[in-house]
């Protein structure tokens, strides 16, 4: 089921790449939304320094080439290999066009926290504070509870935040919402996902702007409500 929840979740993350683009994956669930994209002009980007990233079957492993997150990867026909610098360079620079991220919060303004568990050990931030800053749009792709239950979108984060930029877009089994000026917005209701279930599991505060869906018996437009 586990699987199936994140796939959900990747699945719909690659429908908001438009081509083209060059996209960032960061580690954990976005790693999946690869998969789900067939098209020459999406360009995958690791901060480890590959332009051109693409799956690789279990065959063809090569353990000298990996991402960011020390999966191993292949490279498409054209690939560019750089070093970390300007790897980062092109982050800082503005040349991503999209960062799909992992988290571990996020708060009812679109800041998250991604790098660091308080009480536990730190790796670091890795490229997530400048993928934040530096990304022209960042979504977040993450299961909405944690395995205890407890809601990931959170009135305010109680984890460090990564950066106090907010995101663009969280994409969760059950919901996606879009940020706009610093608050959340509910524009989809995920399949088998209802209303309740979303306000039930949510402790941050959203409005609602649906899309003529169907819910339940009747119809839920575009007018707003709050939670």
């Amino acid at each position: 089921m586990a699987n199936e929840i994140q796939e959900s979740i990747a699945r719909r993350a690659a429908k908001e790449l438009n081509r083209p683009c060059v996209v960032n994956l960061g580690i954990g669930i976005p790693t999946l939304v690869a998969k789900y994209i067939d098209d020459e002009q999406v360009y995958f980007h690791t901060e480890n320094g590959l332009l051109g990233v693409t799956d690789v079957d279990e065959e063809n492993k090569d353990p000298n080439l990996v991402n960011a997150g020390k999966l191993p990867v292949g490279e498409t026909i054209g690939a560019s290999f750089f070093n970390s610098a300007e790897s980062f360079g092109m982050i800082r620079g503005g040349h991503v066009d999209v960062a799909i991220l992992g988290v571990l919060q996020m708060d009812q303004t679109g800041k998250i926290a991604n790098w660091a568990v308080p009480g536990k050990n730190i790796m670091g931030v890795g490229g997530a504070m400048d993928l934040l800053v530096g990304a022209k749009k960042v979504i977040v792709t993450t299961t909405h509870t944690t395995k205890d239950g407890s809601s990931k979108l959170l009135t305010e984060c109680t984890f460090p935040i990564t950066s106090t930029r907010s995101v663009d877009m969280i994409i969760t089994e059950l919901a996606v919402f879009e940020v706009k000026e610093k608050k959340l917005e509910l524009v989809e209701l995920m399949p088998g996902a209802t209303l309740d279930e979303v306000e039930e599991k949510t402790e941050a505060e959203f409005s609602i702007h649906l899309k003529q869906r169907q819910f339940g018996r009747g119809n839920l437009n575009e007018e707003c409500s709050h939670y």
